[in-house]
């Protein structure tokens, strides 16, 4: 009898756990319910969207900036994506040294930076080395149309065919020439040589002609203007070099023949940029080749002798036209970030019209988008920036060789050009010679 007591209990009890079970939403019942399972759905979706606006802190390595800009542009930037923080990190003033800098840390996988700044020659290294994302997937997802920017800024960061940095801002070698001696300037290099002949001893002056001819990284800008100029290539875009060509020669030849006349200063082999500046704003010459920042130091009415009398225009041009070395920088993303789309984000806004209007605004730097050139508060920062001569000039700026052992082909370029200039060998030895030594650097 006890023994039924005992299992009737037992039945009541179970059935009544069973009954609470089911009053209080729990077990399959739930699960069965379409209504719910879609809550559910919803609760998940919730926290995913939550766990993005999560606050993510990406570090930007970059040049010292004496302007607001950088901080302009960041300030932009995180009120437009209040969840990305900009940590600025800021590397030497010396280029050689950033470099180096960032080799050490990207060589050995380092996450610490996630986008940095880059000089227009190093895309091509950074990239074969596997230092950086490639950025073509992010650029097609987002519908960016790259012929908006400059050809010569978008060639410089594309290798193998791919894209590897975006164009941050510009500079290209420009030619000036003083309006108080000459009307129009020379259109070609030989009518250069005429008139820097002719007019050499004008209004003080004494040489017709400037340039940057010493031994250095200069020396290579001033060889590709004039090599393009006649047709010429030192590295054609599948990474063959082809600079052992008549058009080279031709180009060497001419160049020779300016650096070694007499209208030029008798030093002129030691002249860089700084030489140049010295010279041209104490109204020592008629015409020189510098870099736009020259305009600026030309009306300098503290430091210049031919304030108001100065004009720029595109180089002269050779048997295919004018070129001017591309100069500037890029923006670029490090292949191990942890915030790979944060990154993006940044370096898409930076690189875009808002970044690069900020840029130019505060820090007078020449943007990369030919729209930006139109815009009235653009116009209103230089004279430059309002010139459609500079306009063109960048629309016809040519790159540095793009390979990923640039300095190596930059010395082996030196040291052969400057022989020609010197008179040590002529312009035929120095092609055949580049050519060589330069695809035996490549094999290595």
């Amino acid at each position: 009898m006890k023994f039924w007591k005992l299992a009737l209990i037992n039945l009541l009890l179970i059935t009544l756990a069973m009954f609470i079970a089911a009053c209080s939403g729990t077990g399959s019942t739930e699960q069965d319910n379409p209504e719910n399972a879609e809550s559910t759905s919803d609760k998940e979706e919730g926290t995913s969207e939550s766990s993005k606006d999560e606050p993510v802190t990406i570090v930007y390595a970059r040049g010292v900036d004496t302007t607001p800009a950088t901080d302009a542009v960041i300030k932009a930037f995180e009120e437009k994506y209040p969840n990305i923080k900009v940590e600025q990190r800021e590397m030497p003033a010396d280029t050689g040294q950033s470099h180096d800098q960032y080799v050490t840390a990207l060589s050995s996988q380092s996450t610490e930076i996630d986008v940095f700044n880059a000089d227009v020659i190093w895309p091509a290294e950074f990239a074969q080395a596997n230092y950086v994302l490639e950025l073509d997937r992010f650029i097609e997802k987002d519908g960016i149309n790259m012929e908006d920017y400059f050809p010569g800024t978008v060639a410089a960061a594309n290798f193998n065919g791919k894209q590897w940095a975006m164009p941050q801002f510009t500079d290209a070698g420009v030619f000036y020439y003083r309006t108080d001696i000459v009307e129009e300037p020379p259109k070609t290099w030989d009518e250069l040589i005429k008139m820097a002949g002719e007019l050499k001893g004008e209004a003080g002056t004494e040489h017709g002609y400037l340039m940057q001819a010493a031994q250095y990284e200069g020396l290579i800008t001033n060889a590709i203007e004039f090599i393009a100029s006649y047709g010429g290539e030192v590295v054609d875009e599948n990474n063959n070099v082809v600079v052992d060509s008549p058009e080279t020669i031709k180009a060497l030849e001419k160049m020779k023949e300016i650096v070694t006349s007499d209208f030029v200063p008798e030093n002129i082999l030691n002249f860089m940029e700084t030489e140049t500046e010295n010279a041209w704003i104490e109204g020592n010459a008629v015409f020189a080749r510098n870099w736009p920042y020259m305009m600026s130091s030309s009306n300098d009415e503290e430091r210049s002798e031919i304030v108001d009398n100065v004009e720029m225009a595109r180089l002269p041009a050779g048997d295919e036209g004018t070129a001017a070395a591309l100069g500037g920088w890029m923006t670029m993303i490090n292949r191990y970030t942890e915030h790979p789309e944060e990154s993006w984000e940044f370096l898409k806004f930076i690189s875009g019209p808002e970044g690069q209007k900020i840029s130019a605004v505060e820090g007078s730097r020449a943007p990369t988008l030919k729209a930006l050139y139109d815009d009235p508060e653009v116009q209103d920062v230089s004279s430059l920036f309002a010139n459609p001569e500079f306009r063109e000039v960048l629309e016809s700026a040519v790159p540095r060789p793009v390979s990923p052992i640039y300095p190596e082909v930059s010395d082996i370029m030196q040291i052969e050009i400057s022989k020609v200039l010197t008179g040590d060998q002529t312009s035929e030895e120095a092609a055949k010679n580049m050519q060589s030594k330069i695809e035996a650097a490549m094999a290595e």
